[in-house]
């Protein structure tokens, strides 16, 4: 997503495709040890026969690889609840540039044993070394989770409504992902999916959360949001009453996917914007782009609990000036707002550029030392981040 992975000219591209595999699942301590290659579907099966859950999920789990996971400190659909990758993963075993094997394949969520130096290797993005083993630590099982699609009227009514979960049925929030008008019309109008409600509005929320075996908590789930409407905080909502609905709702959200087959070229952005200053940054969006590129479809969306948003923007005959102009409006937007350039994508090369929007001098200086430390001749990744 940030052309981490893809190779240059005269640079040789490393496969794991083949060091793949589960293998153990320690039940006692709710760990899963896998090979680096293992596509992340296989880890979330594993864990789901032994009857637990891997709290790492996100879109492409059918072909990306733990390792990448790890690599890339992805985060995804349920990181309100279980984090990204960083707080799922308890230990592993890195390949450095030389061919040292460093290994920690630790299952117990206390071992102050020093620097917890792999967390250095997640999120670096291959640029230190080469993650072969991982350690992650597994979850209960969610028992009777709720879907429901909810219309706000804006951004703070979907604070509120985030807030008043969470302090109503405390830890229950798995997803919370908001998907702002244009998002919708595109859905609608363009990838043909029916309207969720009648009215448009400017935020529509998707939200699941685990209730609970107890028919009490279904029960719980719907006076909540009965009791919001009353308030005036929504102002439309449906809940699933099958996995058939449930799908439907996670259609909208995953339209996104479905773009190339509707949409011309697109560039896409992976930010976080503080909370307090979402609103300002989409009503920027809205001025600016039409301004600039009349033509543009663009959409905001995304997980937004952790602050993370999505904006994709496709605009016929993409030129390399019009990529920089829209990428400069974004990535100064999220500068000026005390936002981060990626929220879960890394940098790889295509951001490197702005790195130091989003990080200061002594910062990169420190990551600077760290890859002369660890990758002297500068062979791992090299080009990507610094």
């Amino acid at each position: 997503m940030a052309g981490g992975a893809h190779p240059q000219a005269g640079e040789v591209a490393l496969s794991l495709e083949h060091m793949n595999g589960i293998e153990e699942v320690d039940a006692a301590s709710a760990t899963l040890t896998a090979l680096a290659g293992t596509p992340l579907m296989l880890v979330q099966q594993a864990a789901d026969e032994a009857g637990f859950l891997c709290g790492i999920d996100l879109g492409a789990r059918g072909s990306c690889t733990i390792g990448g996971n790890a690599a890339t400190n992805a985060g995804g659909n349920q990181v309100l609840r279980y984090g990204m990758a960083r707080r799922n993963i308890l230990g592993m075993e890195v390949v450095l540039a030389d061919g040292t094997i460093v290994r920690s394949l630790n299952k117990m969520l206390k071992n102050n044993a020093g620097y917890d130096w792999p967390q250095l290797f997640i999120g670096s993005e291959g640029t230190l070394g080469v993650i072969t083993r991982v350690v992650i630590g597994l979850h209960p099982k969610p028992q009777g989770v709720q879907t429901a699609l909810c219309a706000v009227s804006s951004f703070e009514d979907a604070l509120l409504v985030l807030r008043q979960f969470q302090q109503t049925h405390p830890g229950r929030l798995l997803v919370f992902e908001a998907m702002w008008q244009e998002f919708m019309t595109v859905a609608t109008q363009i990838c043909g999916l029916s309207p969720a409600f009648e009215a448009d509005h400017d935020i529509t929320l998707l939200i699941e959360a685990d209730m609970g075996a107890d028919p009490a908590g279904t029960e719980a789930f719907s006076l909540f949001l009965s009791d919001l409407y009353e308030q005036d905080l929504i102002k439309d909502a449906v809940v699933a009453q099958s996995s058939a609905d449930r799908n439907r709702f996670w259609a909208y959200r995953e339209t996104p996917y479905e773009y190339g087959r509707f949409l011309p070229e697109e560039i896409r952005f992976d930010v976080s914007v503080p909370l307090d200053r979402m609103t300002e940054a989409v009503a920027h969006l809205r001025q600016e782009m039409p301004k600039h590129w009349p033509e543009a479809v663009y959409v905001v969306y995304g997980h937004v609990a952790d602050s993370n948003i999505h904006i994709n923007a496709a605009i016929q005959d993409m030129s390399d000036e019009i990529k920089k102009g829209v990428q400069n409006l974004v990535y100064d937007l999220v500068s000026r707002l005390g936002g981060s350039v990626s929220a879960e994508h890394g940098i790889g090369r295509i951001k490197r550029p702005y790195l130091s929007l989003s990080r200061t001098e002594p910062e990169l200086a420190l990551m600077a030392k760290m890859k002369q430390v660890l990758d002297p001749t500068g062979i791992l990744n090299p080009g990507r981040i610094l």
